[in-house]
């Protein structure tokens, strides 16, 4: 279940503009691969991260933070939040959100659900705590089977337009295939006229 009004795959836009997002991370050699990478297209990327994560290598979200890419709450320890009680769905954004406004200083402002799985009540909570929930164009890619750099490419490339979100992973296993696949796509469409920014920054350019 992926779609819904509230989640946010694309912004409607004219601009050459795509927001690339990571989950699951923070990873101390996967997102540190991608700050350097991003860093030579003079591009921007959002990472959903996870509050256990957070905890263990809070030094890498500094330097993703201090390179200006855009830190999203992923839940504290990426639970099925439509299976947990009221008050456990909001502990879990809290000690997210808490954990990031203690490292970037402002509260986080987009909220992307692990798994992408939502009820009503799920998406009520979210929206109440002033949060965007942000889904994403191209999810039959699956990056996180590690289905070969080819295959995430070939799932990918048709969803690249104007206003895009794009999700891959940076944390939990073997991520280079996503790596590759993320170089190659900087690289071609960087080529072609296209911006990579943050999603909060993808949403400041929604046209009417």
């Amino acid at each position: 279940m992926y779609e819904h009004p509230a989640l946010i795959a694309q912004v409607k836009t004219k601009q050459k503009v795509v927001a690339i997002t990571f989950d699951d991370g923070p990873n101390p050699h996967y997102t540190r691969i991608l700050i350097k990478l991003f860093e030579e297209y003079d591009a921007k990327a959002t990472f959903y991260t996870i509050g256990q994560q957070l905890e263990e290598h809070r030094e890498v979200a500094i330097a993703a933070h201090e390179a200006g890419h855009e830190l999203g709450n992923h839940t504290y320890s990426h639970p099925h939040l439509p299976e947990l009680a009221y008050e456990q769905q909001l502990a879990e954004i809290m000690q997210t959100e808490r954990l990031l406004i203690d490292i970037t200083g402002r509260k986080p402002t987009t909220f992307r659900p692990p798994y992408l799985e939502f009820n009503e009540t799920v998406i009520a909570l979210i929206k109440s705590l002033d949060y965007q929930i942000i889904s994403a164009l191209n999810l039959k890619t699956e990056d996180w089977r590690e289905p070969g750099v080819d295959q995430i490419l070939n799932f990918t490339r048709a969803y690249v337009a104007p206003g895009s979100i794009l999700l891959f992973h940076d944390g939990f296993g073997d991520r280079s295939q996503s790596m590759e696949a993320v170089r190659i796509l900087l690289s071609e469409y960087t080529a072609q006229g296209f911006r990579f920014v943050t999603v909060s920054e993808l949403l400041l350019l929604q046209e009417n």
